[in-house]
């Protein structure tokens, strides 16, 4: 009897290496344009603003534009926009995760859940001059709806001290890309939650209030707290709807800056520079807030 060995299977070669090159190659070279764009529009723009922070005139090292964020008026302005974006992104995300729960958990037409999220995708976007001048013509001292109010059912808006050129009319413009922004983005994280969660805290005999509070709610948290400081981080840094609404007689950094950079009386670029290099600290840490509670809870939903 004659044993013959098993001739061993071939072993597939390895991919060349020009076309492994090739396509990561490919792959740079997809993506070089967003690394140009945040290089050129985002990285180093920023990088010019802090360093014309701590530039003398002269050229040297100073730390005279930063003290000089100390002046009351510039104080004031960044609290005013703190307490704004605040407002507006505690507000954005109660009434975008009740918009947003609605109609991914509340049984709803398939077909309103669409609208919905087509309508946050746009209205998220919608800002600046186009927004405040909407606003004007709804809510303004002749716009629509107060004409309406007054007209048909005898109700003064603007006696009862409301005002849209105002902290609370700014908060209520900024609701209106704040809210749709809040859907959009904590609906996959609502999308997350297995039923098999539910499920099981059914058969065990929990109620939807103690589901939703010991269960849900907890997984959720970070996720709703990462997108809220991602509303304070796009609340603060909006400029042109304030400009458009309230002109001057509402001062918030934005503002300031722009009457520090571009302005004929109070010109100051190097103290533009300072509150720039600000509103980068308040801005940057809220993002990147935003982005340690959004991927834990990421990491919770996978």
């Amino acid at each position: 009897m004659t044993i013959t060995a098993a001739t061993p299977a071939p072993v597939p070669a390895p991919p060349a290496r020009r076309l492994h090159v090739g396509g990561t190659l490919a792959a740079w070279i997809g993506v070089a344009p967003f690394i140009a764009f945040a290089l050129l529009f985002l990285l180093l723009p920023t990088l010019t603003v802090v360093i014309g922070a701590f530039r003398a005139p002269g050229g040297g090292f100073t730390l005279e534009h930063v003290a000089g964020l100390s002046q009351p008026r510039i104080v004031s302005a960044f609290w005013i926009s703190i307490r704004l974006s605040l407002a507006t992104a505690a507000l954005g995300c109660l009434i975008g995760f009740i918009v947003a729960a609605a109609v991914t958990r509340g049984g709803l037409p398939e077909g309103l859940r669409s609208g919905v999220m087509t309508f946050s995708g746009v209205a998220a976007n919608f800002a600046g001059v186009p927004l405040a001048f909407a606003f004007i013509a709804t809510l303004g001292r002749l716009g629509f709806m107060t004409v309406l109010l007054r007209e048909w059912f005898g109700f003064n808006l603007y006696a009862t001290g409301f005002n849209l050129i105002s902290f609370w009319g700014l908060v209520l413009t900024y609701l209106y890309f704040q809210i749709p922004l809040m859907v959009l983005v904590i609906t996959p994280a609502l999308d997350g939650l297995k039923r098999e969660w539910r499920e099981a805290a059914e058969v065990l005999g929990a109620s939807r209030l103690q589901y939703f509070r010991m269960i849900a709610m907890p997984i959720l948290w970070p996720a709703v707290l990462g997108t809220f400081a991602l509303l304070f981080a796009n609340a603060f840094g909006a400029v042109a709807t304030a400009m458009a609404l309230t002109g001057s007689s509402l001062s918030i950094a934005p503002i300031l800056l722009f009457a520090q950079i571009r302005g004929d009386v109070l010109q100051d670029p190097a103290l533009g520079y300072a509150i720039a290099f600000g509103m980068i600290v308040l801005t940057a840490v809220a993002n990147l807030i935003s982005i340690l509670l959004r991927g834990r809870a990421e990491r919770w939903l996978k």
